[in-house]
């Protein structure tokens, strides 16, 4: 419990401030940081749910995507989950394993719950709570944002995979190099060009998956040399998340740093954008936009956290599906 909160001397209003603490679940824990943005603690505030890639925690993702310092800009709480050497000895989160793709299992159970902890003990507009993560941050984002459409109104991925292609280590490397996931052993001899991607048993099931859930509004960003997790993975999320929304696509290209985009958007007859995905030339497996000093970044592309703050204030929970 916090007591004595810090006074800005200018202003006599509450400072800013980076907690740290841990969420006790039962028999499951989850530690975690959340920033406090300075400003009146009575007013509702968004609330933005960051995870991390593998090899980093909250502190060094914080450092890179600058999410803090374009929270306290806007006037937003930041909760940064952290990964245990336990739970994944790379501090990866498990997105590739079954028992964490759905709800009220695993990983997404523990931060649904912890983000409703946020919550409760925090004054939240729980209309405007979303989730984004990088790399395998990313591709937990999109399990979350699937399993839990009541609770996050938007998904930000970056340079993340896509949700049920794959069920175990084997199928994330293979997914991760190529795009796609591993094709089923058979017995019978097969002729390679004969073989087509779309008869994979996995790549149906991925299928059926995506088809049986409304998809959440998503912005998606990923390096077209990204040398650790395919392109193909980002354009897969993004086709995911308008899969059965009405609409047309517009493509825009632009340039932004020092590197060259391609933004492709899905339009709503009511002309909503209901799904984003910028496509960055040269761009390699880093948060684009993001602080040189941190890892996991890439400085010299298009702010993506300054893009997904605007993407995520424009859909409100329940003013958000096309």
């Amino acid at each position: 419990m916090l007591i004595d909160l810090p006074l800005e001397q200018k202003s006599g209003t509450l400072a800013e401030q980076f907690l740290r603490s841990t969420s006790v679940q039962g028999r499951a824990a989850i530690d975690y940081q959340l920033y406090v943005p300075p400003g009146d603690r009575d007013e509702p505030r968004p609330l933005l749910v960051m995870l991390h890639g593998c090899g980093q925690d909250p502190d060094d993702f914080a450092a890179g995507t600058r999410m803090n310092e374009m929270a306290r800009r806007n006037g937003w709480l930041v909760l940064y989950p952290a990964q245990s050497a336990k739970a994944n000895p790379q501090g990866c989160w498990n997105w590739f394993k079954t028992s964490h793709q759905e709800r009220g299992r695993g990983e997404p159970a523990l931060i649904a719950t912890l983000t409703q902890e946020i919550m409760a003990s925090h004054r939240v507009d729980a209309n405007r709570v979303y989730i984004a993560g990088l790399s395998a941050g990313g591709a937990m984002a999109v399990i979350l944002g699937r399993a839990y459409p009541e609770l996050f109104a938007a998904v930000g991925v970056h340079s993340g995979l896509p949700h049920g292609a794959v069920e175990d280590a084997n199928g994330a490397m293979a997914m991760m190099r190529s795009g796609q996931p591993p094709r089923q052993a058979t017995d019978e001899p097969t002729n390679d060009a004969t073989v087509q991607p779309t008869t994979d048993a996995k790549a149906e099931k991925h299928a059926k998956t995506v088809d049986a859930v409304r998809p959440t509004p998503t912005i998606v960003f990923h390096g077209t040399r990204d040398m650790t997790v395919h392109p193909l993975n980002g354009e897969q999320v993004y086709a995911d998340a308008t899969s059965g929304v009405a609409g047309a696509q517009r493509v825009e290209n632009g340039r932004e740093g020092t590197r060259a985009y391609t933004r492709r958007t899905h339009v709503t007859p009511q002309g909503r954008v209901h799904a984003e995905l910028w496509l960055i030339e040269g761009g390699g497996h880093g948060w684009s936009g993001g602080d040189q000093s941190a890892s996991g970044t890439d400085w010299l592309g298009p702010d993506a956290s300054d893009q997904m703050l605007c993407f995520f204030m424009a859909h409100p929970l329940g003013d958000n599906r096309a």
